[in-house]
């Protein structure tokens, strides 16, 4: 298991104990299942924000990347098209 997977399963537990087995995404709010739970930068790494766990939260995977896609398109950003 990876540093980064080991800290989603941890951060997701502790969400999940201390609201009763309710996880919200941090995007939208809804519940995220621990299967479709990825971690999610508060303040952009591009920003200055870092990796410390005061700056994850927990969200799902389409949510994150919608998010990250707008942050993306509003500093003139393009994708690449995939290979």
């Amino acid at each position: 298991m990876s540093k980064l997977s080991h800290t989603r399963d941890k951060i997701y537990k502790t969400v999940s104990r201390q609201l009763h087995g309710q996880v919200p995404c941090w995007v939208c709010g809804e519940h995220v299942p621990r299967d479709a739970a990825t971690l999610e930068h508060i303040q952009p790494l591009s920003e200055g924000g870092n990796s410390h766990a005061e700056n994850l939260a927990i969200s799902h995977a389409v949510c994150n990347n919608r998010r990250h896609a707008k942050v993306r398109e509003a500093s003139g950003e393009k994708d690449e098209p995939a290979l």
